[in-house]
C-alpha cells in the first residue's frame, strides 16, 4: 500500500515537473522576419523578374525554402500594410488607417506576443511604420548603433551589423529571438551614383522590363532603371542580414519569412489595391519543416494572418478577434483552412486625403470598390510626384489610350473587376461585360460577406453604392475626420515647438 503511495507521489511530481518545463518542450525557433519596402513581386528572380541577376541573394532563400505564389498585402502603402501584418486586424479593426498614431490600443501586437512568449524581439528600420504609435516597447531599436548614432537607411553592411547586435543581445538575455529587419529600398529616393551608398550592379534603361500597367518611354526606362538598382541593394541587404545569421552559427534553428511591403512606388502600384499593388514575394525557410526550393502555386496567403501563422509556429498564445487565421498546415505542406479569397482595404496616404476604396482577389479575379469616384475627386498620392505620372501627363496630351488611362488614376471609376490570369496589369475594366457578369456577382458577395464578418463601417454604403447621396454623406463623413486629424496635429506640433521655445529660454 505505502509502495504504491509512493510510486504515485513520485508520478505527480514527475507530471509536475513535465508540465513545468512544457512550454520549453516546445519552444518554437527564432524568427528572422525580412522586409523590403516598395517592391513589386516580379523584380524578384524566382517570382518571374524580367530581367537577370536583380536578385541573387533572394533567390537563393528561394531555392532554401517555400515560395508563395499567391501572397497578397491588404495595401499598397507601409504604415497600413505593416501594422496590418503585426496585428493581425484589417485598419478598421485596429484603427491604423493611415500615417497617424493610434493610442491607446486594445489589442496585443507582435511585440506583446512574443515577448510574452519568452522572446527577445528586436527591430531595425521602419520603427514608427512597425506599430500603432511611437515608442513601443521592443526590446532594441537596432537602427540605432553601438556609437548611439542611427545607422542611415541605405547603408548595406548596417543591416548585417544590425542582426548580428539583435542575435547577440538575444543570447545574453538567455531568449530566442524576433528580429524584424526591415530594408530602405527600392524606396524612393532610389539609389544614385552620388548618394555614398553603391549598389552591386547597376542596371540601364535600355535592359530593364517596362511593367504592363505603364508605357514604354525612355523617361519612364531611366526611372526604371533606378528602381532595378535599388532593387539589386536591397537583395545586397539581405545577403548582409543573411551572412550575419549564418556567421552567428544560428542559422539551422531560424525561421526566416522575408516578403515586401507592397508594389513599386510608381503609378497603378503604390498605394493602389491592384494586383502588382498587393502581390508580394513571401518567402519562408524553416529548417526541418520547408522543404528546399519547393512553391505554393495553389493557396491564397493573405498578410492579416501572418501573426496568427507566427503564433502557431513558436506555439504562442494567439490574441483574441483578430480578423487574421493561421496559414501554418501550408508550411507543413498541408491544407489551410478559410482563405478563398484575399481582401484589401485602402483608406489613405501620408497626406491625409481620404480615398477609401476595398478590394477582393480571387485565384482569377480582382474585384474593387471605389465609393470616393464621382468624377471630380482627384485622387491624391505619392506617385503622382514620379518621372513616370509627369510622363504620363505629357504623353496623355497626343495620346488617347494614355489619356483614358491618367482618367482612370485621377478619378478611379466606382466598380473595377479585372480578370487577374489574363490580365495582372489591370488594363482591361470587365464590370461591363455580360461574359463576367455572374463572376462579379460572386465577388461582389464576398465583399458583402467580408465586411460583415470585419464589421466594415463601409458595408452600407457598398450596399447602396448605387446611390449617390449614400456615397457622398459617406464621404463627407470620411473627409472630417481626416481633417480633424490634420488640425490636431498641427495644433500638436505648435505646442511641441512652443515648449521647446520655452525650454531653450529658460537655459539661456
Amino acid at each position: 500500500m505505502i509502495q504504491r503511495i509512493m510510486k504515485t507521489f513520485l508520478c505527480l511530481i514527475a507530471m509536475g515537473l513535465t508540465l513545468t518545463y512544457l512550454p520549453q518542450a516546445f519552444a518554437g525557433p527564432n524568427l528572422l522576419l525580412i522586409t523590403v519596402d516598395d517592391m513589386s513581386a516580379d523584380s524578384v528572380g524566382a517570382f518571374g523578374a524580367g530581367l537577370a541577376n536583380t536578385t541573387p541573394h533572394i533567390d537563393r532563400l528561394a531555392s532554401e525554402g517555400l515560395c508563395f505564389d499567391l501572397a497578397h498585402v491588404q495595401v499598397g502603402n507601409c504604415y497600413p500594410s505593416r501594422n496590418i501584418m503585426w496585428s493581425g486586424r484589417y485598419p478598421h479593426n485596429s484603427g491604423v488607417e493611415g500615417f497617424y498614431e493610434v493610442k491607446p490600443i486594445h489589442f496585443p501586437t507582435l511585440c506583446d506576443v512574443l515577448q510574452k512568449a519568452g522572446y527577445w524581439v528586436g527591430i531595425r528600420g521602419k520603427v514608427s511604420h512597425s506599430t500603432p504609435f511611437q515608442p513601443f516597447h521592443w526590446d532594441a531599436d537596432l537602427t540605432i548603433g553601438e556609437d548611439g548614432q542611427k545607422a542611415h537607411l541605405k547603408d548595406v553592411e548596417s543591416y548585417g551589423a544590425s542582426t548580428r547586435r539583435g542575435i547577440e543581445a538575444a543570447a545574453a538575455a538567455g531568449k530566442p529571438f524576433c528580429i524584424n529587419v526591415n530594408i530602405s529600398d527600392p524606396h524612393k529616393p532610389f539609389w544614385s551614383a552620388s548618394d555614398g551608398h553603391p549598389a552591386s550592379r547597376v542596371f540601364t534603361p535600355d535592359e530593364v522590363p517596362v511593367p504592363g500597367f505603364l508605357p514604354d518611354d525612355p523617361a519612364i526606362r531611366e526611372e526604371l532603371a533606378l528602381y532595378y538598382t535599388s532593387v539589386r541593394r536591397a537583395d545586397d541587404c539581405v545577403g548582409s542580414i543573411l551572412h550575419a545569421l549564418e556567421e552567428s552559427g544560428r542559422a539551422d534553428e531560424t525561421f526566416v519569412l522575408f516578403l515586401s511591403d507592397h508594389g513599386m512606388p510608381l503609378p497603378f502600384a503604390k498605394t493602389q489595391l491592384y494586383h502588382h499593388s498587393t502581390h508580394t514575394p513571401l518567402i519562408v525557410r524553416w529548417p526541418g519543416v520547408t522543404k528546399a526550393g519547393t512553391r505554393n502555386d495553389t493557396h491564397l496567403v493573405s498578410a492579416v494572418d501572418f501573426l496568427a501563422t507566427l503564433c502557431d509556429v513558436v506555439r504562442a498564445e494567439k490574441p483574441a478577434n483578430m480578423d487574421g487565421t493561421s496559414f501554418e498546415p501550408l508550411l507543413h505542406g498541408n491544407q489551410q483552412k478559410n482563405r478563398n479569397a484575399i481582401f484589401k482595404a485602402y483608406y489613405e496616404n501620408a497626406g491625409g486625403n481620404r480615398h477609401p476604396m476595398r478590394g477582393v482577389q480571387s485565384k482569377r479575379y480582382l474585384y474593387l470598390f471605389n465609393p470616393w469616384s464621382d468624377g471630380e475627386n482627384q485622387f491624391k498620392t505619392a506617385t503622382q510626384g514620379t518621372v513616370s505620372y509627369k510622363r504620363l501627363q505629357s504623353i496623355a496630351e497626343t495620346d488617347p489610350e494614355i489619356a483614358a488611362r491618367l482618367e482612370l488614376f485621377d478619378h478611379r471609376v466606382l466598380e473595377e473587376f479585372y480578370d487577374i490570369e489574363s490580365d495582372p496589369d489591370c488594363l482591361h475594366n470587365l464590370t461591363g461585360s455580360p461574359d463576367h457578369a455572374q463572376a462579379l456577382q460572386r465577388h461582389r458577395t464576398l465583399m458583402k460577406s467580408f465586411m460583415e464578418e470585419s464589421k466594415d463601417p463601409m458595408l452600407d454604403t457598398f450596399l447602396n453604392r448605387g446611390n449617390e447621396a449614400v456615397r457622398k454623406a459617406f464621404m463627407q463623413e470620411q473627409q472630417a475626420q481626416a481633417d480633424e486629424r490634420r488640425i490636431q496635429r498641427r495644433r500638436n506640433k505648435q505646442r511641441k515647438q512652443k515648449a521647446e521655445r520655452s525650454r531653450k529660454g529658460n537655459q539661456q
